[in-house]
């Protein structure tokens, strides 16, 4: 992705392919928050399903309009055939087999993970949102008649207690979690943020020139 010596002095502009609405929700309010430098233009691209993001990915990736693209997805449920077909479809698109490694941002078993961690500590050990209610209702206090189901109020609510403060407390607990995407849980998130968080833009550039090697 060579940029014209014009654009050379402009924010870089980074793309991310979000599963779905939390993803989607979530990033989103840490662009808002500034918890990230400056000198980068986040786009974000809500896919609505994992199945949909390969497609989304290789559309934005070719478009040329990015300095980098990255995708932002959970690890699907067992045996993860869903998140191994991501990085088969990621990897197919530059011809090579390590570009998924540098290029999906995972969170194993969901994003709830990543989210509930500005609160406190949690281990979550599935998806299922019924299953995990209690511990977003312990840790958010949440309070509905019905089970948290990931609708818009639900996230709203959830995504308004999230604060520069918090983030910083969310980064200390994740970085604790395994990076390798089988383990549960696990995410490699906090690896990306301090990405996000350097001023230091050269490691696109370094990260372009292993993917499309």
């Amino acid at each position: 992705m060579n940029r014209p010596s014009f654009l050379k002095n402009t924010k870089k502009k980074i793309c991310l392919i979000c599963e779905g609405f939390e993803e989607y929700d979530y990033i989103l309010r840490l662009v808002n928050l500034g918890v990230w430098a400056d000198v980068y233009d986040f786009t974000l691209v809500n896919a609505e399903s994992c199945g949909n993001i390969s497609a989304r990915y290789q559309d934005r990736y070719q478009s040329d309009n990015y300095d980098i693209v990255f995708a932002f997805c959970d690890t699907d449920r067992r045996p993860e055939e869903g998140f191994e077909l991501i990085r088969t479809k990621i990897n197919r698109i530059f011809g090579n087999d390590i570009a998924a490694d540098k290029v999906i941002i995972f969170v194993n078993p969901c994003t709830m993970q990543v989210i509930l961690s500005h609160f406190g500590d949690v281990n979550l050990r599935t998806q299922n949102k019924k299953k995990n209610n209690s511990e977003i209702v312990r840790l958010t206090g949440l309070k509905s008649d019905k089970c948290y189901d990931g609708c818009k109020e639900h996230r709203d609510f959830i995504c308004s207690k999230i604060t520069v403060e918090n983030y910083n407390e969310m980064k200390k607990r994740i970085a604790k979690l395994s990076s390798t995407y089988s383990d549960n849980p696990s995410t490699n998130f906090d690896y990306y943020l301090n990405l996000f968080e350097n001023s230091n833009t050269d490691w696109i550039d370094e990260v372009n020139r292993k993917i499309e090697s």
